[in-house]
């Protein structure tokens, strides 16, 4: 069974940093594509950050691109997002997230994910 858990999220002040951690099982990670997504109340989720099985290849939203880094520890079957430089714009539930076998980060939002973690940047 496909388990995604995240954790990490908090309240923190504009410019500030925060590291979000999921933790998955159920699969080995590695060969699959996993991001991060993001929903803000009323608006639609989107894709944060997303890091490919093959080959590594990273992608960002150009909203944070220079701010969150995305990792993964294969060994620990983990997915990580650092972010930093917050700003208040970026206050959402963030979703760890596995893409379908055999898809990619273009189809990531149709692939599982976790329950969510709460970042809320605000002075």
């Amino acid at each position: 069974q496909v388990q995604l858990v995240e954790s990490g999220g908090g309240l923190v002040q504009p410019g500030g940093s925060l590291r979000l951690s999921c933790a998955a099982s159920g699969f080995t990670s590695e060969y699959y594509a996993m991001g991060w997504l993001r929903q803000a109340p009323g608006k639609e989720r989107e894709r944060v950050a997303c890091i490919s099985s093959r080959d590594g290849d990273i992608s960002y939203a150009d909203s944070v691109k220079g701010r969150f880094t995305i990792s993964r520890d294969n060994i620990k079957n983990s997915l990580y997002l650092q972010m930093n430089d917050l700003k208040p714009a970026d206050t959402a539930v963030y979703y760890c997230a596995r893409a379908r076998p055999g898809y990619g980060c273009y189809e990531l939002e149709q692939g599982s994910r976790g329950q969510g973690t709460q970042v809320t940047v605000s002075s």
